[in-house]
């Protein structure tokens, strides 16, 4: 399927989704919110695709929303409901569709993230960043809006509740090693190595046992409203499904007799 806001490439189990709006830092438009909601459909209906990297062209992740783009003619016609009907419809499912894709999402972030762009570089299970990149919080401090696509979600759990709060209230860019260090995103990395970091970890996840990430997810996820003995039952069920995959009959096989286990993703 050809796509015209972003590209997608499929090598060695690997679904490369690039961003592809450079002129304007990759922001996110109605097509580019489409697109992503159909590639993230086609990469989960695709067995081969066994992990997912997302990245930006140009010199930017993304931007956010592109306040320039001219608005749709249908629905309601006051601003606040076009807008919550937006989200309600396509883009706050996509976020929710990243985030629960049962295979494993790597984020390489490039430059400037800045408004939705960094909730949806959040929406992956793993953000790796340029030491150049920042992220920013534009929606309160330069438009009187509330951040959106995840991020009064993800930012407190990750950051807690004082730095997220400082983040969406001043707008500050928080540069990318900064965010390392409080937890935001996994590593910050010099910018020539970025890719090739991002492509050998998404490499490496595509070889795993698919099916065992996809549990962990599910695990992870439900520890946030779960309490201790609720979380204890979802691990018991989740190794009563890992136990039943080849993968984990492998691994256990691989371990036993000291080999690199050879997974297929089932």
């Amino acid at each position: 399927m050809a796509y015209e806001t972003l590209t997608l490439a499929i090598a060695e189990g690997v679904a490369t989704i690039t961003l592809n709006r450079p002129q304007v830092l990759n922001s996110l438009n109605a097509m580019l919110f489409q697109e992503l909601g159909d590639v993230f459909d086609a990469v989960a209906a695709d067995d081969a695709v066994r992990a997912v990297l997302m990245t930006g062209a140009g010199r930017a992740f993304c931007a956010g929303a592109d306040l320039a783009a001219p608005p749709g003619t249908g629905g309601p016609k006051d601003p606040g409901d076009r807008v919550a009907e937006s989200m309600h419809a396509s883009i706050n499912p996509l976020v929710a569709k990243i985030a629960s894709l049962p295979k494993p999402v790597i984020a390489a972030v490039n430059g400037v993230t800045a408004g939705g762009g960094v909730g949806l570089a959040l929406s992956a299970d793993i953000v790796i960043a340029a030491k150049s990149a920042t992220f920013i919080q534009v929606f309160g401090p330069q438009l009187g809006i509330v951040p959106d696509m995840g991020c009064t979600w993800y930012l407190p759990r990750l950051v807690g509740r004082a730095r997220a709060t400082g983040l969406a209230l001043t707008g500050d860019r928080l540069p990318a090693e900064t965010a390392a260090e409080w937890g935001l995103i996994w590593k910050a990395v010099d910018d020539a190595d970025l890719m090739a970091e991002a492509n050998a970890l998404a490499t490496k996840l595509a070889s795993g046992p698919t099916t065992g990430f996809a549990l962990i997810k599910k695990a992870l996820k439900a520890s946030e409203t779960n309490g201790l003995e609720e979380q204890l039952h979802a691990e018991a069920e989740g190794q009563r499904i890992a136990f039943r995959t080849h993968d984990t009959k492998e691994g256990v096989r691989a371990f036993v007799e000291k080999r690199k286990a050879v997974f297929r993703g089932n």
